[in-house]
């Protein structure tokens, strides 16, 4: 065994009273995720929150029931087994990881939480040869199918068609606000500002490496600068953008993609062909842009197109006017 780390029991290697062990903490954890989510949603997303709250209710009533049975069979001092102790035994994402990828997202974790819990039990029990584990592993699976019915009316209770509709039009906007709107401002920053000194490196020299080095160097202080200005510039308290490193790497990363989409073909030697490439992909970034912009800011797309081609063909043809010259 390797020094300082702990090794981890087999399932099939627990006895009875350990498996009830795991499941009442199991129980425990879930019961408290599932709070957690409701805190996290509960000033954007009451409806939701309200769901997660009835879930931990459950899980609770069921780790009752639980620590009422082992107390029946193996008596008052419950064995200390957590998942990680157990080789094979599902796990559960960190919280915060989950929680910060959107309403959605925490939905169908919810759901998978509950598939996972019901169909570890249903093979245990398949595996095992005690008729008294095999029931109890049984009724566990139930319990967790019962969840999931649970689950399924506290939705219908709390969180009728007009109340999901507004929650995800929150949702939508919140995405809009923290990701795609600084990503889309990156883009837009990265593609076309680095045009000129691309285009006119490449038009100047006809070196193939000093033009990608030119564009890395661009791209790479254009992301630095559009993250951390981004980041800077709004907290996200009052204007509800959301948080400003979420969007300071939105920015960052979006900007120095968006120069280095036309920079890396210039790692091919020949000059023609790297140049023939950086355009193609130019006119690629610039209807991508246009296309961004009307799925997610609604700007009919023949204007955001408009825009955005003619910004970028102009100063495409200052870089190579410059470069020429």
């Amino acid at each position: 065994m390797i020094p300082g780390v702990t090794a981890r029991r087999r399932f099939d290697d627990l006895s009875e009273q350990e498996i009830l062990a795991l499941a009442i903490s199991s129980e425990e954890d879930d019961g408290r995720i599932y709070r957690s989510y409701a805190e996290r949603l509960r000033a954007d997303f009451p409806d939701t929150a309200r769901v997660f709250d009835g879930m931990a209710e459950e899980e609770d009533r069921h780790r009752r029931a639980l620590i009422e049975l082992h107390r029946k069979r193996f008596g008052e001092v419950i064995p200390l087994l957590r998942r990680e102790h157990v080789a094979g035994y599902y796990a559960r994402r960190p919280v915060w990881l989950v929680e910060n990828l959107g309403l959605e997202r925490i939905r169908d974790e919810a759901a998978a939480m509950e598939r996972d819990a019901e169909r570890f039990y249903l093979k245990a029990a398949a595996r095992s040869r005690d008729a008294d584990t095999r029931k109890l592993l049984g009724d566990l699976a139930a319990a967790e199918a019962q969840h999931r019915e649970r689950a399924d009316a506290l939705e219908e209770a709390h969180l009728g068609e007009s109340a999901r509709a507004g929650e995800d039009r929150t949702a939508r906007r919140q995405f809009v606000l923290t990701w795609v709107q600084p990503g889309l401002a990156g883009l837009m920053d990265g593609s076309v500002s680095t045009l000129a000194p691309i285009f006119a490196t490449a038009f100047a020299t006809h070196d193939t490496a000093t033009t990608f080095l030119v564009g890395l160097a661009a791209s790479v202080g254009a992301g630095i600068s559009m993250g951390f200005t981004e980041a800077a510039s709004d907290d996200g308290e009052l204007s509800g953008r959301g948080s400003p490193v979420k969007r300071g790497v939105a920015s960052g990363v979006m900007t120095t993609l968006g120069g280095l989409g036309h920079a890396l073909p210039y790692l091919i030697p020949d000059f023609v062909t790297a140049t023939a490439i950086a355009i193609a992909i130019v006119f690629v970034e610039l209807w991508a842009i246009a296309w961004i912009q009307n799925r997610y800011m609604e700007t009919p797309f023949f204007r955001a197109a408009f825009q955005v081609v003619l910004g970028g063909a102009l100063v495409f043809a200052a870089g190579v006017l410059i470069g020429s010259g």
